[in-house]
């Protein structure tokens, strides 16, 4: 299994919003680097599911990729936010991916505390300039992270 961070802003979809749908599509991805990591995901994969551009910024749980890379059809529907007028049906660039709700935690895991850990000094997410929406997580960061909740 592959371990992922993935990023979304709680007013759009925030991980008690996909506790109780149980399971949704996760797209309006439109950086190419983290669109490549979206493509790369398996059926299986964990990602930790952190709120960002909020008041308490960090990993509020855990998510399950259950269907694989397919063309994000909000690239091709002209009245949403991520609408690509360069994207067609023959021809789009933007990849989405469905996933599942496992673990909402008790308690945000923040930003600051993460920063603070010696075992994720390595981790992308807590890197200066690191603002990509999808990241790899390598199994020794997932561990370090779980002990923290």
């Amino acid at each position: 299994m592959t371990y992922w961070l993935m990023k979304s802003e709680p007013d759009e979809l925030s991980i008690r919003g996909l506790q109780q749908l149980g399971q949704t599509r996760w797209d309006g991805v439109r950086n190419y680097q983290a669109r490549n990591f979206l493509r790369t995901m398996a059926v299986g994969d964990e990602f930790f599911f952190y709120h960002s551009s909020c008041p308490e910024p960090g990993i509020a749980g855990i998510g399950r990729i259950i269907q694989a890379a397919y063309p994000d059809p909000t690239a091709l529907a002209p009245d949403s936010v991520y609408f690509d007028p360069k994207s067609s049906v023959e021809k789009n660039a933007w990849s989405a991916i469905d996933v599942a709700h496992v673990e909402t935690f008790d308690k945000v895991l923040r930003l600051d505390d993460l920063k603070r850990q010696i075992a994720l000094a390595q981790m992308p997410l807590v890197q200066k300039g690191s603002r990509l929406s999808v990241m790899p997580v390598t199994a020794e960061q997932w561990a370090a992270v779980l002990a923290l909740r």
